[in-house]
This record gives C-alpha cells, sequence and structure tokens, in this order.
C-alpha cells in the first residue's frame, strides 16, 4: 500500500510537472507571437516612412527641375528637356534663385488650355426641351462670350445638366438651335464622378501612371501636377475607392482639366472642396484665358468667380443675367419682390 501511495504521489508531481511546462510553453509562445506582431508593425510604419520620403523627394526634384529649366540659358538645356549642368551649377542656380524669391506655400491650380478660343463660343437659340410630360426648359437663348464666367443656378431637377448634356451632344433639343464654335475645345466635369476607376491609386488614376503628363500643350512631373490638386505624399497612394466625395472631386478635376479645354463645363465642381481647393480653383478660373460654365448652389462662390448668371427660376423659365449672383439677387428683389433661394420647382405641361 506505502508504494502504490508512493507511486500515485510520483505520478501526480510528474503531471504537474508537465502542466507546468505546458503553461511555460504556452506563454513562451505568446510572448513570441505579440513580439513578432510589434516588428511586422514596425517594419510597415519604416516602409510607410520610406515611400512617403521618396515620394517628397521625387516632387522636390520635379519642382526644383522646373524652376531651373524657367530660369537656365538655352544653352544649358538640351532639346529633350534635359538639363545640362554640373551638380554645382545646379545647386549655385537654385540657391540664387531662391535666396531671390519667397515662395508662396498656398496651393495653386493653373488650368491649361490648348489652343486660344475664338468669337464665337456657344450660343442656343429658341430652344426647348422636355423629359417625360414636363417641359424642362422653353424658348432659351443666349450667346456664351469668350472668357466669360457663368453661374448656372436653380433648384434641383430644374434642367442644368440637362443643359450641359445638349451641349455636349449627349442630349438633342426638341426645338431650336445650339452651335458651338468651331475652335472650342470642351472640357466636361460632371457631377457623377462614376468613370474613376477604384482599384487604382490617386496617381495612377489621374497620370495613368506615367512619370511625365501632357498638361494642355506641356508636359509636366506627374507627381507635381497631382500635388497641385493638394494629394501629397503618400496621399497620392491611396486607392480612389477610399476617397471621400471631396478628394474624388479634385481626383476628377485633374483628369478632365489636364485635357486642356478652352470650354469648361464644371457641374458642381465645388461639392465637399476643402477650403485650400476652393480657393485655389476660384483663382484659376479667374486667370483661366478661356470660357467656364459652373453649376453651383455656392453663392459665395459663384459672387467671386461669375461674370453672368444663368438662372433656372421655374415654370420652365431661363433667364440670363449680366452680372454675379448678388447683383442678380438685386435685381430679382427690385424687379420682382422676392428672394432667390430654394423653391418648389413647377414645370409647365409638355404640348404634344
Amino acid at each position: 500500500a506505502r508504494l502504490k501511495a508512493e507511486e500515485e504521489e510520483a505520478a501526480a508531481k510528474a503531471k504537474e510537472e508537465q502542466e507546468e511546462r505546458e503553461r511555460q510553453a504556452a506563454v513562451e509562445a505568446e510572448a513570441a507571437r505579440v513580439q513578432a506582431e510589434e516588428e511586422e508593425q514596425e517594419r510597415q510604419r519604416l516602409e510607410a516612412e520610406a515611400e512617403a520620403a521618396r515620394i517628397a523627394a521625387e516632387e522636390e526634384a520635379a519642382r526644383t527641375k522646373d524652376i531651373l529649366l524657367m530660369i537656365l540659358p538655352n544653352d544649358l538645356i538640351d532639346s529633350n528637356r534635359k538639363l545640362k549642368v554640373s551638380v554645382k551649377e545646379y545647386d549655385e542656380l537654385l540657391a540664387e534663385h531662391e535666396a531671390g524669391q519667397h515662395r508662396d506655400e498656398k496651393l495653386e491650380l493653373s488650368i491649361p488650355m490648348n489652343r486660344r478660343l475664338g468669337d464665337q463660343v456657344i450660343e442656343l437659340a429658341n430652344v426647348n426641351k422636355g423629359f417625360g410630360d414636363r417641359l424642362l426648359i422653353e424658348d432659351l437663348s443666349f450667346i456664351l462670350p469668350p472668357a466669360g464666367i457663368v453661374g448656372v443656378v436653380g433648384a434641383n431637377g430644374a434642367g442644368k445638366t440637362t443643359l450641359f448634356r445638349m451641349i455636349t451632344g449627349e442630349e438633342q433639343a426638341d426645338t431650336g438651335d445650339i452651335t458651338i464654335g468651331t475652335t472650342v475645345d470642351l472640357a466636361y466635369v460632371d457631377q457623377s464622378r462614376d468613370e474613376l476607376r477604384a482599384e487604382l491609386t490617386v496617381y495612377e488614376e489621374i497620370t495613368d501612371g506615367l512619370d511625365i503628363v501632357q498638361v494642355g500643350n506641356q508636359e509636366v512631373n506627374g507627381r507635381s501636377y497631382v500635388a497641385s490638386f493638394n494629394f501629397k505624399g503618400p496621399d497620392q497612394q491611396k486607392k480612389v475607392g477610399d476617397l471621400s466625395g471631396g478628394e474624388r472631386n479634385r481626383v476628377q478635376l485633374a483628369k478632365v482639366l489636364k485635357t486642356g479645354g478652352n470650354v469648361l463645363l464644371l457641374d458642381e465642381p465645388t461639392n465637399d472642396l476643402d477650403v485650400d481647393t476652393l480657393r485655389a480653383l476660384e483663382a484659376g478660373l479667374e486667370a483661366f484665358p478661356g470660357c467656364a460654365v459652373v453649376i453651383s448652389h455656392d453663392r459665395w462662390f459663384l459672387d467671386r468667380v461669375a461674370t453672368h448668371v444663368l438662372a433656372f427660376e421655374g415654370d420652365s423659365q431661363v433667364r440670363w443675367f449680366e452680372g454675379n449672383f448678388s447683383e442678380y439677387e438685386e435685381f430679382r428683389l427690385r424687379e420682382f419682390g422676392d428672394e432667390v433661394g430654394p423653391k418648389p420647382i413647377k414645370y409647365k405641361p409638355l404640348a404634344r
């Protein structure tokens, strides 16, 4: 009996020791797993920082090269727009240029144009357009002036986007004539953003993955061009499918504006834009030598940029007005005693 008891006690002790060894092994395995995860996270962080530094370096190199191409004499630039200067000369010229100028860090958006716009831009004469049993536009006539910026205002569903589609030829007027000048190159930014490819990065979507992109009549560094739309560093590597509405808007603007159209049709371009990009767009439009037609509900934006207003006033009537939105509002108050603002849209019935 004594021997049996000793054997049982030894077996129990051996079992306890085995269980303790297993617990210790599990603790060590968990510690090793946690350490491996931390090391992987650190590796990924370092890689992300390295990628951001690489992109920033490319942007800075492109910026400095653009500066040198502007300030160097022609004999230091070959036919392929490559620099023919030593590293020392490069540094000296760049230092001299930057010493004489203070860099303005605010966002700048330059809108390119392929060719000069002629005297005839877009003319509508007695245009009528219906949808279903409703008359959207009745007897609309106007002449779009060169260098004009036209703000298109009105309630949702009034026919503003339909007007753009008639100008681009996607839809036809029921009656009347729409004449597009022979020198007009249309660039249309619609509000759907449907054509953006979710699987691509911002940089790939805008530049098609090219280091040098054609912007109007000029060749521009791809990283610099994308950065001009406020996509800096790692933001250029974001997937389009993960972007916010304002970011998608900027991508769409960057894609369309690089085509160099001299007549811009912008459908709600200010939706969800950050303040910096909005101000840059205003400045870009004011400096644009072509013509722009802008659908927007942002009266402050239209006050700053619009030279004319095309107002969808309801009851199928569209008014052409020379002046900005505030001046149009004053006209409405003076002539009709009502304020300009959101109202239920009304249509005339479509006569068959």
